[in-house]
């Protein structure tokens, strides 16, 4: 393990905004479609850096500029042919993953008698069989983190490729309020990446509820840069919403 590093004015939710961000590196021109507050202010960094190229939207049916000024129409038939496309790169949450990656946001418990009804399976489903879909857990757990989910919502590496619908499934990243993952462990097993600066693998491991791969030295999720932090602090979020959903 390196050491910690010296920015220590740096935030875990600010790490955490840059891990987000890194999801969507490298995308070109897809539509970016974070779910949720960090998520949101990731995407709009990238976008805002090293991502030029992304599509922001509304959420609802506008493509929006760096200000959320409307800069052209979203119809549904447009949306849903970049959907089915793989033109769009969704970060959505999890109240389950597993090491495979499937994903549970439907219920808690057995499908007859739930202990508890959440959203329901909602786009999941298409989502993750059609474009790349990254995911971001505040709070990392092993009731987050299972072994198995109790019911699949999000379609994970095993189940895509066993129903041969691989073409456009992908499950670029994970992120959480702990450290960044992959899915390059054996056969697409989820894979710890990095650890945010002030975590320790044993943690992450100890919040884990499955074994998970990691390599033999785990490095630090990267360090911002000084226009990032800036874009984050001054121009994204300067009310410091980020601060309420992820606490150093």
């Amino acid at each position: 393990m390196t050491t910690t590093p010296t920015t220590a004015t740096v935030t875990r939710a600010e790490y955490c905004v840059i891990a987000c961000a890194e999801a969507w590196r490298g995308n070109g021109e897809v539509l970016a479609s974070p779910m949720g507050l960090i998520p949101s202010f990731g995407a709009r960094l990238a976008k805002r850096t090293f991502s030029p190229d992304l599509l922001l939207t509304d959420g609802e049916a506008l493509l929006v500029g760096l200000d959320g000024t409307p800069e052209g129409w979203l119809p549904y038939r447009r949306h849903l042919t970049m959907v089915t496309g793989g033109r769009r790169h969704v970060m959505m949450g999890a109240s389950q993953i597993d090491r495979y990656g499937n994903q549970n946001i439907s219920c808690i418990g057995d499908w007859e008698r739930p202990a508890r009804q959440l959203l329901g399976v909602r786009g999941a489903p298409a989502n993750t069989l059609n474009n790349p879909v990254s995911y971001w857990i505040p709070k990392h757990s092993t009731r987050v983190f299972v072994e198995r989910v109790d019911m699949v919502s999000g379609v994970g590496y095993d189940r895509a490729e066993a129903a041969g619908v691989t073409r456009f499934h992908r499950l670029p990243r994970v992120v959480s309020d702990l450290g960044v993952f992959d899915f390059g462990g054996p056969g697409h097993a989820m894979r710890l990446v990095s650890v945010h600066p002030g975590v320790t693998v044993g943690e992450v491991r100890a919040a884990t509820g499955f074994e998970l791969a990691a390599a033999e030295e785990v490095p630090y999720t990267r360090e911002p840069t000084a226009d990032e932090l800036r874009l984050i602090r001054e121009v994204i979020d300067p009310q410091g919403l980020r601060e309420r959903e992820v606490r150093g």
